[in-house]
């Protein structure tokens, strides 16, 4: 009986691994195509006469158009089977990305980064859906760090070749390039992907209604609110990153892939390990442990003056590795934060909430930031110190989101019109959630 029992563990930790290969395949596609733009910020800019605000305007209308399609999404997505949803969204990604590829223009090209955003910027939460029906809690950290080996890889070897590509043969040419790569992965993934329709039998309340409760719960708003604070430490300095590494510190646009090669790398060593840790330490404990150095690294690499580029590069790789480890830390904590059969609706209004807060973040930092006449950007100093203040902010919402699957049923305790009673009646299940974390 054993050796059957030991046989279908092995066989469902096989079938565990091959859906995160496909769904970390689809997280590279969609992280390069959402991150070369920032890279190719220098040669947008000079191609399309355009400055930091309208540079801006590229980066977020992306984040904003996901965030708005996430909030419908989160109202109906629980209705359908996962692998059915997960296949229309990466075909209408697929699709927006071939419009950018052919776009003539500055403002066609922000309606194709629209249409590529209503559809990509779903995805992320999607995968993390199914990694929550997939994966135990106790092993979900590891499942989270391996879908950010698709960010590392899309930093490792997508982003330098999108940039190569961009440089040498035109901006438009890395978005071809994931279209054709593209394409394989939307026909493998029906043959790897389970239905995953289990929720579906269940009754489903009006969408809008849905939609209502998603927002309704004390719970789900701290877990928002760590989201935004995270992308607000992020999305309002990278971005710019590019442009500040060759107008201020005196880069080439030749030696920008470096830079993404280094830390894409020590991401892919390092991801993996992370997700280790969230599992034995706690993810809270990890978050707080690694949040503090990324605030540093963001006042860092915003002050920089002009280095030589093996400085730029580790202090990048540094930022890159901390900032993804928060982010493995902080999605264990958000996933295990909703109960199963609201699970798909959460994380696609937190997917939602995660790029209007990311879109926000670029439009503020292109709204502060300025160019001299020099081709110099000012006031990225300023940007960084908004940024380190968010993550540390980060550090106490951290704290406040707990685990609905170490304490079940406690979402009925804590709606907002009982949350100060669920905090007195379950303050020991409580404590015990957030150390679990």
């Amino acid at each position: 009986m054993t050796g059957v029992s030991d046989e279908h563990s092995e066989t469902a930790l096989r079938r565990e691994r091959l859906i995160l290969l496909i769904l970390a395949a689809v997280q590279f596609t969609t992280i390069v195509d959402f991150m070369i733009v920032m890279p190719l910020g220098p040669q947008l800019m000079r191609t399309l006469r355009i400055g930091p605000a309208e540079f801006g305007l590229i980066v977020s209308s992306y984040t904003f158009a996901a965030g708005l399609s996430g909030l419908v999404a989160s109202s109906i997505v629980d209705r359908f089977a996962r692998r059915t949803s997960f296949l229309i969204l990466y075909s209408g990604f697929l699709l927006g990305t071939l419009l950018c590829a052919i776009s003539p223009t500055y403002h066609t090209l922000v309606a194709a980064r629209i249409a590529t955003g209503a559809f990509g910027g779903i995805l992320g939460g999607m995968a993390m859906t199914i990694v929550g029906d997939v994966v135990p809690e106790e092993r979900r950290g590891r499942a989270a760090g391996s879908l950010m080996t698709g960010f590392a890889l899309a930093s490792v070897a997508g982003v330098p070749l999108g940039l190569f590509l961009g440089t040498n043969y035109g901006w438009q040419i890395p978005f071809i390039a994931l279209v054709v790569g593209g394409i394989p992965i939307l026909f493998l993934t029906p043959f790897a992907l389970p239905r995953l329709d289990g929720h579906v039998h269940q009754v489903h309340r009006h969408p809008l209604r849905s939609l209502f409760e998603t927002f309704s719960f004390a719970n789900h708003l701290n877990a928002f609110a760590l989201t935004v604070a995270l992308m607000m430490g992020s999305f309002t300095v990278f971005p710019y990153v590019s442009t500040y590494f060759v107008a201020n510190v005196g880069l080439t646009e030749q030696q920008l892939p470096l830079i993404y090669v280094v830390g894409g790398g020590l991401t892919l060593l390092t991801a993996s390990a992370i997700g280790k840790l969230a599992d034995q330490w706690g993810a809270l404990t990890v978050f707080r442990t690694i949040s503090p150095l990324s605030a540093l690294l963001l006042l860092a690499i915003t002050h920089l003056p002009r280095v030589p580029v093996a400085v730029a590069v580790v202090i990048f790789g540094g930022l890159m590795v901390s900032n993804v480890g928060r982010m493995i830390a902080a999605m264990t904590m958000i996933t295990s934060s909703v109960e199963r059969h609201r699970r798909g609706g959460f994380l696609s209004a937190n997917s939602s909430v995660q790029h209007i807060a990311s879109g926000l973040g670029a439009y503020v930092g292109g709204v502060i930031i300025s160019q001299s006449d020099g081709g110099l950007l000012e006031h990225f100093g300023t940007v960084g110190w908004i940024a380190a203040g968010s993550t540390l902010v980060s550090l106490w919402l951290a704290g406040r989101v707990r685990s609905l699957e170490v304490t079940p049923g406690l979402a009925e305790k804590i709606s907002l019109g009982a949350a100060a009673e669920a905090t007195v009646d379950a303050s020991e299940p409580i404590v015990a959630t957030i150390e679990k974390c």
